[in-house]
C-alpha cells in the first residue's frame, strides 16, 4: 500500500487488474475494510482518478464491459458520487469558503487551547487509546490511504467520541490523503457530521466495526459516543442556495497560448493541444495548498511524479511553477508572448482560489485563463443540486450519454 507509481499507465494497469471485480465481488465486499495489506475488495483507484491519471468514463466503462448494468451498479454508483460531490460544491462554492476560514478559526483556537491542541495531536497520532481509530490514524500517515468505511467510522469518533472540530479532522485527511478532493472530502466529512444530509448523522457502532472489520476490531458500545443528534445547530441558517454553475471560456486555436499542467487533470492530451499555438508549457505545483499545516511528503511526491508523467506524455519540457505569490506565474505566460493559458477546468478548492488571487495580475498584462470542460462534469454537474438520489435516477441516460460502447 505505500507503492504508488503517478503514471498513467500505472493507473491503467491497475484498472485492468481489477477490472473482473468490479461486478458483484464489489458490491458484497466492499464494506469491509481488511486493513492496510487486504484491500482487495475496492479498487483504490481513487488516488489515479483524483488527478484524472485514469477517468471516470473509462473506468465505468470498463465495469460495464465486465459486469453488465444490474451487476456494476454499486461500482457504478460510487465512481457518480465524486462526480455528483464535485458538482454540488461548484453549485454552493459558499460551503468551501466557509470551510478554508473555519479551519483558520479552529486552529487559531488550537493556539489558544492547551487541552484542545493535546487532545488533537493524541487523535493525529494515533494515540488515543481507542484501538481502531489509532490504527486507522496511522495507516492513514503511513500509507496516504484508508478504506472508505474506516474514513467513516473515523470521522464519527472524531467528531462525537472525541468531541473534536470537524474541520481539523477533515483537514488531517486533506493533508494525507493521496486521494485528497476538496469537495469529496469536505461534504464527506459534512456528511458525517448531519450537515450534508441535515439531521442526518453518521454514528460509528461498535457491532458495526467488528463486523465490517472481520472481527480485527471489537470495541465496546461505551466506548463510542451514542449519536442522537448532529451539528446541524452549528449552522442554524441551514445550507446556502444553490447558485448557477461558475462560466468558463474555452481556449482559443490560433491565440498565442501558455499551457499550464495541474494535478487537476493528467489527461491533458485529451483536449486536442496540436489545434493550439502553444508557445510555452508550465507545471503547477498547488499541493501545498490545501492546509495552513504542512502536507504529507507522499502526497507531494504523488503530485510531482503525476506532472512529471503528464508532461512526457503531452512531449514538452515545462518550466516548474510553485504556486505562492503570482509573479513567477503570470511572467512566464507573458515572457513567452502569450495572450491566453490553457488549462483542464480546475474546480472548487485551493488552487480555484489562487488562480482567482491571481486573474488580476494576470488581466494586467493582457492574459485570460481558459479551461477544458470535460463531458463527464458537464453532465453530472447540472443534477447535482439536492442528495445524490436526484443524480442517481438519471444514471441510465448519463452512462448512454458518456460511455462508449
Amino acid at each position: 500500500m505505500t507503492d504508488w507509481t503517478a503514471t498513467r499507465a500505472e493507473g491503467e494497469k491497475r484498472l485492468a487488474a481489477f477490472a473482473p471485480r468490479m461486478g458483484r465481488c464489489y458490491a458484497n465486499g466492499r464494506n469491509t475494510d481488511h486493513g492496510p495489506t487486504g484491500h482487495k475488495a475496492v479498487s483504490v483507484l481513487s488516488p489515479y482518478i483524483q488527478r484524472r491519471l485514469v477517468l471516470e468514463s473509462d473506468v465505468v466503462a470498463a465495469a460495464l464491459a465486465s459486469h453488465g448494468p444490474q451487476d456494476a451498479e454499486k461500482f457504478v454508483q460510487e465512481v457518480i458520487w465524486r462526480g455528483y460531490f464535485k458538482g454540488w460544491l461548484e453549485r454552493r462554492p459558499q460551503i468551501w469558503t466557509s470551510y478554508v476560514h473555519g479551519v483558520q478559526a479552529d486552529l487559531a483556537a488550537v493556539d489558544r487551547d492547551r487541552r484542545l491542541r493535546r487532545d488533537v495531536d493524541l487523535a493525529m497520532n494515533g494515540q488515543t487509546g481507542l484501538t481502531c481509530f489509532d490504527a486507522w490514524a496511522e495507516e492513514l500517515v503511513a500509507t496516504g490511504y484508508l478504506h472508505n468505511h474506516a474514513r467513516m467510522w473515523f470521522a464519527s469518533i472524531w467528531i462525537f467520541t472525541l468531541g473534536l472540530p470537524w474541520r481539523l479532522g477533515a483537514d488531517f485527511f486533506y493533508r494525507h490523503l493521496l486521494d485528497g478532493d476538496a469537495a469529496s472530502n469536505t461534504l464527506g466529512w459534512r456528511w458525517v457530521a448531519g450537515l450534508h444530509t441535515r439531521g442526518k448523522p453518521y454514528p460509528a457502532e461498535a457491532a458495526n466495526i467488528a463486523t465490517f472489520t472481520s472481527g480485527r476490531f471489537t470495541p465496546r458500545s461505551d466506548d463510542l459516543a451514542k449519536v442522537t443528534q448532529g451539528l446541524e445547530a452549528t449552522e442554524p441558517d441551514g445550507l446556502p442556495f444553490v447558485l448557477p454553475l461558475r462560466p468558463f471560456m474555452p481556449p482559443l486555436p490560433g491565440v498565442p497560448t501558455a499551457l499550464l499542467i495541474t494535478g487537476e487533470d493528467c489527461r491533458i492530451e485529451d483536449f486536442g493541444l496540436a489545434a493550439f499555438d502553444i508557445r510555452t508549457s508550465a507545471t503547477l505545483t498547488t499541493s501545498h495548498l490545501r492546509s495552513p499545516l504542512p502536507i504529507a511528503d507522499c502526497v507531494s511526491k504523488f503530485e510531482a511524479a503525476a506532472l512529471v508523467d503528464t508532461a512526457t506524455r503531452v512531449g514538452v519540457s515545462p518550466l516548474e511553477l510553485y504556486a505562492d505569490a503570482p509573479d513567477d506565474f503570470v511572467e512566464w505566460a507573458a515572457s513567452a508572448g502569450a495572450t491566453q493559458i490553457a488549462t483542464a477546468y480546475v474546480t472548487r478548492g485551493p488552487m480555484r482560489d489562487w488562480l482567482e488571487e491571481s486573474a488580476p495580475a494576470l488581466a494586467a498584462r493582457g492574459i485570460t485563463l481558459r479551461e477544458w470542460h470535460r463531458d463527464w462534469d458537464c453532465a453530472i454537474w447540472p443534477h447535482s443540486t439536492a442528495g445524490f438520489f436526484k443524480v442517481k435516477q438519471q444514471i441510465p441516460q448519463l452512462l448512454e450519454q458518456l460511455v462508449k460502447a
